[in-house]
């Protein structure tokens, strides 16, 4: 799940872990609710902050068990085959949840705004900057599952164990220009890999990007996966 308004200045932990509430409970909610599933889910939340350009990009990759336990726990309920909850109900709980607590972490003082974006400081100036997301339609991403539970660890240690960049997508390096392969989604699928070249200290800049804060929980779990649940 990705919000459209964390691309800009918010790059601090209240709005990462703000992230990591709503989407957790966005699936929470609507899984609960007998219409769709009826039941307590589970789930592994990764924050992911960049793009293939290494630029400021944060969303949540999750892993989520095709199903959940029963109210009264005693028992598995399975998703529908190939279905596990609506996107579009899902994208609208997800928008509500984020903007207001976008819109409380404001009225708190715990955003900073600089440069061009130190207007939005002003309750009213935020509150209008806010208005066009609440219209907007807002894309929750579902993949299919995975080929079998052997393939979960593989497809998280993507986004675990590495920051913005991997060694072999690296070209060349000196101490002006550093070129690196990237994809243009964009593009058309056989075109997409492509060299992007930037400055030394660009490039660094935007490394530097995605380095959390000291102590700061880039893997977290939900539902019956949490800590808490599996103690009891």
């Amino acid at each position: 799940m990705e919000p459209p308004l964390v691309r800009g200045p918010w790059r601090t932990a209240v709005v990462y872990n703000l992230l990591f509430r709503a989407s957790a409970e966005t699936m929470t909610t609507i899984a609960a609710e007998p219409r769709h599933l009826g039941a307590r889910i589970g789930m592994t939340s990764v924050l992911h902050t960049w793009g293939s350009a290494m630029t400021h990009h944060p969303h949540i990759h999750m892993g989520v068990p095709g199903g959940g336990l029963s109210p009264d726990g005693n028992r598995w309920v399975s998703c529908r085959p190939g279905f596990l909850m609506p996107v579009k109900v899902l994208g609208a709980l997800f928008r509500r949840l984020f903007l207001e607590g976008l819109a409380a972490l404001h009225r708190q003082g715990r955003l900073r705004f600089f440069g061009a974006r130190a207007g939005l400081a002003d309750p009213a100036a935020f509150a209008a900057h806010l208005a066009p997301l609440r219209r907007a339609d807002w894309v929750v991403y579902a993949k299919p599952p995975f080929g079998g539970p052997e393939q979960a660890p593989a497809y998280l240690s993507r986004y675990t164990h590495r920051v913005a960049i991997s060694n072999n997508r690296l070209v060349s390096a000196d101490a002006q220009t550093v070129a690196f392969t990237w994809k243009d989604y964009r593009a058309p699928e056989r075109r997409r890999r492509r060299v992007m070249r930037l400055a030394t200290g660009e490039f660094i800049r935007r490394f530097l990007i995605h380095v959390l804060p000291d102590g700061f929980h880039r893997i977290r779990h939900y539902g019956f996966l949490a800590s808490a649940a599996r103690r009891r």
